[in-house]
C-alpha cells in the first residue's frame, strides 16, 4: 500500500513530541511493508518560500521526506504544493495528522477520491475560554466549521480519546487508538547504580501543563529531607527557566539537560531509577473540557525503558500505570504525595525494580507504536477495501 502522511508544520525528524510520533508512525507502517511519503518540515519556525513551489526530498532510512518549510499556523498555503504531490505519488490512502489551520492533505484526498484518516491528537473544537475560540465566535466561527468539514470529509478518525472530536460526528467514524513507545528503541543495558545516588528523571516538555514545576518542587522536598539523590530533567519548554530558578538552591541535586536528539534519549533514561510525570490537567482548559484525551509518550516511554512510573490518579493514566504493579498514583497536584511516592520507590528499590519490568511487558504487549502500526494497517486495510468494493458496485 502506498501511503501519504501530511504532518504540515511537524519537524520531522525533531525532538518535539509530534515530531517522535510521525517519524515512529511512519517508520512503523514501511516497516509492514508499505511505501510511506511524509510531508513535514525539517525544523521549527522556518518560513522558505521556495518551498511553496517545491518541497526538498529525501530519504530518511524506509521512509521519503517531503520538507515543506512554512510556519505551521500557514499551512493551508501548501494546499497546491500537497495536489501536486497527491497526483504524482498516487497514493492508495491519504492521512493528515490534523491542525486548525491545516487540512490540504484531507482536500487532496476528496478531490482525487482517495480514501483518507484524520489523526487527531488533541481537543478539535477549542473549549469557549481559550481566547483562539472566543475571537473564532467572534468571526462567525469559521474556524469550527473546517474543523468539522475535516472530520466529515475523512473516511476515519484516528485518536486516543473519542471525546476530541465534535458530537455530532458520528462515534462510528471514530477509532479510539493509543500512542505507543519504540521498545526496541529504548532496549537499552542498565549500568551499574550506585544506591547511595539515585537518579529521578523528568522527560518531555516544559510547559505549565506537563507539571515540570511540581517535579522541581517534589524533588526539593526530598533535597530538604536529607536524601541523597539525583533530579535529571529532559527537554525544554517555556518553563525551564523557572524550573531551573527553583532547583537553584539546590543546584548540585538538579541537571537541566534542554532538547536532546531523540537517539540520545534511552542512554539518559538508562541512568535513572525512578520517572515521574505530573501532570497538571488546570493549566490545559481543553483537558478539563474533554477528559485526560493525550495518549503521553512520556510515560510509555518510561515504562519501555524500565523504569517505575509515578503519575497522577486519573484516567486514562490510572490504567495504564496500574498502581503498585507498574508503578505509583498520587492525587493530582499534592506535590507532598508526589515527594512521598518518589521516596517509596528510592527506598523499595527491588519493588520499584520489579515494577519496571512489569512496565515494560506491559507497554510491549499493550502500547508500542508495533502494536499502533498494526491496528492503524487495519484500519487503512478496510477503509481502502471498502471504497474498492463501491467502486466496482
Amino acid at each position: 500500500m502506498k501511503i501519504l502522511y501530511v504532518a504540515s508544520g511537524i519537524p520531522v525528524p525533531g525532538t518535539l513530541g509530534g515530531s517522535i510520533h510521525t517519524l515512529e508512525v511512519a517508520r512503523g507502517l514501511a516497516r509492514r511493508g508499505h511505501g510511506v511519503d511524509v510531508i513535514a518540515c525539517s525544523r521549527s519556525s522556518t518560513f522558505e518560500i521556495a518551498s511553496l513551489a517545491r518541497p526538498v526530498s529525501s530519504r530518511f532510512g524506509d521512509v521519503r521526506l517531503h520538507h515543506i518549510d512554512i510556519p505551521k499556523t500557514l499551512s493551508l498555503l501548501t494546499i497546491p504544493l500537497i495536489m501536486r504531490l497527491a497526483r504524482a505519488l498516487r497514493p492508495d490512502i491519504i492521512m493528515e495528522r490534523y491542525y486548525n489551520f491545516a487540512g490540504a492533505g484531507i482536500l487532496a484526498a476528496r478531490r482525487f477520491g482517495i480514501p483518507s484518516i484524520l489523526e487527531v491528537n488533541a481537543l478539535i473544537i477549542d473549549p469557549p475560554v481559550v481566547l483562539k475560540r472566543r475571537l473564532d465566535d467572534t468571526l462567525g466561527a469559521p474556524l469550527r466549521r473546517w474543523a468539522t468539514a475535516q472530520c466529515r470529509m475523512a473516511d476515519r478518525i484516528v485518536t486516543p480519546l473519542h471525546t476530541t472530536v465534535p458530537s455530532d460526528i458520528p462515534r462510528t467514524h471514530i477509532v479510539e487508538l493509543p500512542w505507543g513507545a519504540n521498545v526496541e528503541h529504548f532496549r537499552v543495558d542498565r549500568p551499574v547504580i550506585s544506591p547511595t545516588q539515585p537518579i529521578v528523571v523528568f522527560l518531555g516538555s516544559f510547559r505549565a501543563w506537563h507539571g515540570v514545576l511540581d517535579a522541581v518542587r517534589a524533588g526539593g522536598i526530598l533535597v530538604e529531607q536529607g536524601r541523597v539523590c539525583r533530579f535529571l530533567f529532559i527537554g525544554d519548554g517555556p518553563q525551564r527557566t523557572a524550573a531551573e530558578r527553583l532547583a537553584s538552591r539546590w543546584r548540585e541535586q538538579f541537571t537541566f539537560t534542554g532538547a536532546v536528539p531523540y537517539d540520545n534519549v534511552p542512554a539518559l533514561l538508562a541512568q535513572a531509577s525512578v520517572a515521574v510525570a505530573p501532570f497538571d490537567t488546570a493549566a490545559h482548559p481543553a483537558l478539563r473540557a474533554a477528559g485526560f484525551f493525550w495518549s503521553p509518550l512520556k510515560v510509555f516511554e518510561y515504562m519501555a525503558a524500565a523504569l517505575p512510573v509515578v503519575t497522577i490518579n486519573i484516567p486514562p493514566l490510572n490504567q495504564i500505570v496500574r498502581h503498585g504493579i507498574e508503578g505509583l498514583l498520587y492525587p493530582e497536584g499534592d506535590t507532598g504525595a508526589l515527594a512521598a511516592a518518589i521516596a517509596y520507590l528510592l527506598d523499595h528499590p527491588d519493588e520499584a525494580r520489579a515494577m519496571g519490568e512489569r512496565g515494560r511487558e506491559r507497554v510491549t504487549t499493550h502500547f508500542s507504536w508495533a502494536r499502533h502500526c498494526e491496528e492503524l494497517e487495519r484500519v487503512m486495510r478496510e477503509i481502502t477495501s471498502a471504497q474498492g468494493c463501491e467502486k466496482e458496485g
